[in-house]
């Protein structure tokens, strides 16, 4: 099979198992949102922000080193695997000798047990990247996917079943556990790998000096996508973070679907392109045009149903929320055009662009939303989310687009024009929701009427503005 060909299933199996996944969450997570309060929610989403931050230094990028390499070493994988396990025991005994003080600094200290609860998942997580990264590796994506799904559905399946039970908070810690063990074993079995007594300096040394300046990418990219979390717990309170957390679960589950696929599948990709600069910069201005086409509209369309789509999803106890999740929408539906910038900048080895970059995004991203706190809550918050995504659009593309030689006035094109046929088919939806017959129809008539008129606007606006692109698709398969 070509790289081509293989590329092409690989995002497809990749996008399938996100399509699986998020079937799962649009049943489960609104099951628990109706048995779960608020606070709940915040204290599990400020005990994850911890988990997530330590593993990102943990893990130390080294199993991005094994994915960019052509070739498989055993020698390199083992000096890895046993590089991470050491650091994730180190890791979670830390988190639980300080949890105390952990939960204080994140404004939670009713979460201190919750991360004592969480060390085990250091483990659990870090221990199967080197599997991850072989099937990254060989393009073997059905596989890991097969892994994810199964994983995250018995997880779902028990989380549900808990929360019927009647032990609240406790679903949420069970399906975190039941889907990480399984995607533990189930990774190591789906690579066929078995770690052996072996281990070289020379080796973690190679791998420590591409992965740790990634880590400072990762790390700056952390401050962008937790720092809400932390804001709006220590400034707002658990509850508006508990808001803020099923909210934004909901607003990401197009960016699950079509980005994560997608990047997970670019960054082998680009790297197995290193020698051929021309293909990798025709594969980036492709890739994205085609995201922005697909996600954009989805994002902006979920803003133009936010209202019945919280009472069709969460019920009334959460129709509050329905400001929120527009917004949310809004601010991820802009970013929709960088999906592929962050892949193509690792594979190329410009960690420093992405660590630069970063650090400037992650500045106005938290001074904005912090302001957008301190004047009007948690609708301020998102709101100077979008405006801040807005300039961090402009500026990650003017960027790419000169690191890769492409044109900046030809990159304008291809994201301006798809954001702002999405934006005005989202204006038309809602204008239509909120006027007539559709303003008191039922949520569900609301939910099909709004994707159907939204289909229908933007499949006009495809013809009119990406009818070449299109034509080339259709050729090309």
């Amino acid at each position: 099979m070509t790289d081509k060909a293989k590329t092409m299933v690989s995002v497809a199996w990749s996008i399938s198992s996100k399509i699986a996944i998020f079937t799962l969450k649009f049943i489960s997570v609104p099951i628990l949102a109706r048995y779960l309060e608020p606070a709940e929610l915040g204290m599990v989403a400020s005990g994850m922000i911890v988990i997530t931050f330590l593993l990102m230094f943990a893990g130390a990028g080294l199993t991005a080193g094994l994915i960019r390499e052509a070739r498989e070493d055993r020698l390199s994988d083992d000096t890895v695997f046993w590089t991470n396990l050491g650091v994730s025991f180190l890791a979670g005994l830390l988190v639980y000798l300080f949890a105390d003080p952990l939960a204080a600094a994140l404004g939670a200290p009713e979460a201190s047990w919750l991360l004592e609860v969480f060390t085990p998942l250091f483990v659990l997580y870090l221990g199967p990247d080197v599997a991850s990264s072989q099937l990254a590796r060989r393009m073997a994506f059905d596989r890991e996917a097969f892994v994810t799904v199964v994983a995250e559905a018995i997880g779902a399946l028990v989380a549900i079943a808990v929360v019927l039970g009647g032990y609240g908070i406790w679903a949420l810690i069970v399906q975190l556990y039941v889907s990480a063990v399984l995607r533990f074993i189930g990774l190591f079995l789906a690579a066929g790998y078995r770690p052996r007594l072996q281990f070289s300096r020379a080796e973690l040394s190679r791998h420590m000096h591409y992965g740790l300046r990634l880590v400072g990418a990762d790390f700056v990219g952390f401050l962008s996508f937790q720092s809400p979390i932390v804001i709006i717990t220590r400034m707002l309170g658990l509850p508006e973070a508990g808001t803020f957390n099923l909210t934004n679960r909901l607003s990401d589950l197009p960016n699950q679907i079509v980005l994560t696929g997608l990047m997970s599948v670019l960054f082998p990709s680009f790297s197995r392109m290193n020698h051929d600069s021309a293909r990798q910069a025709d594969v980036l201005s492709r890739t994205t045009r085609i995201t922005t086409l697909l996600l954009a509209p989805m994002l902006f369309g979920l803003w133009a149903v936010a209202e019945p789509a919280m009472l069709v999803v969460f019920g009334e106890k959460w129709l509050f929320a329905a400001p929120v999740l527009g917004l949310l929408a809004v601010s991820k539906g802009i970013m929709s055009p960088c999906g592929s910038f962050i892949p193509y900048l690792k594979a190329t080895g410009h960690a420093s662009v992405l660590w630069w970059f970063g650090l400037g995004r992650a500045i106005m991203v938290v001074a904005a939303m912090t302001l957008g706190a301190w004047i009007d809550g948690l609708i301020g918050l998102c709101l100077a989310l979008c405006i801040a995504n807005l300039g961090v659009l402009l500026a990650y593309l003017l960027v790419v687009m000169r690191v890769a030689g492409l044109a900046i006035g030809q990159g304008l094109y291809d994201t301006v024009v798809p954001l702002a046929a999405a934006g005005l088919m989202a204006v038309l939806v809602r204008l239509a929701l909120d006027q007539g017959y559709l303003a008191s129809a039922h949520p569900v008539l609301q939910l099909l009427a709004g994707a159907a008129l939204g289909a229908s606007v933007y499949g006009v606006f495809l013809v009119v503005t990406q009818r070449r692109l299109i034509l080339d698709l259709v050729r090309k398969r």
